[in-house]
């Protein structure tokens, strides 16, 4: 039972965020100007599951092999960057504070693969199924960039702030 709340614990939390701070996600993506190699918005309820699940798993096998001291490293970096990840989403929709998510998107960039390669280190297989994670951040971090950077100056770039 254990096990399986690692696994899911990141996919709850992704779906409890997803729920109720960007309830109107989808109308923002739509309406808000995008930057070149934007994914459709049916994308990210697709691949985010999937990436909080592989975290769950990557958690798990890390934390089955650590010592005490890699296991209080290793927990300590992963949830630093979930609790980043989840608030990346509230920044981003449910206040619209663009500009600080996409600062803080950097940072849980830098903190993902900091995750990433204490797991590696530790047990390599957990390290690796985090990668795709870390490359879609990256990707993220970009479309933020891209999204700040083309509407940020758009009048209702901030609209309805704090009201989703």
């Amino acid at each position: 039972m254990k096990k399986l709340a690692m696994i899911t614990l990141p996919l709850v939390g992704g779906l409890l965020i997803g729920k109720y701070a960007t309830a109107n996600a989808r109308a923002d993506y739509r309406s808000y100007k995008k930057p070149p190699f934007s994914p459709p918005g049916y994308a990210f309820p697709i691949v985010w599951p999937a990436l909080y699940t592989s975290m769950g798993i990557s958690h798990l096998l890390v934390n089955q092999v650590s010592t005490p001291k890699e296991k209080l490293s290793n927990n300590t970096l992963y949830v630093s960057q979930l609790s980043i990840n989840y608030l990346w989403s509230l920044l981003y929709f449910k206040y619209k504070l663009r500009g600080t998510a996409l600062i803080e998107s950097f940072i849980l960039l830098s903190t993902a693969i900091l995750t990433t390669r204490s797991f590696y280190k530790t047990y390599p297989p957990a390290g690796v199924i985090l990668i795709p994670y870390v490359v879609w951040l990256s990707y993220a971090s970009y479309l933020t960039s891209g999204s700040y950077a083309l509407n940020h100056n758009t009048k209702n770039y901030k609209k309805n702030r704090g009201a989703i």
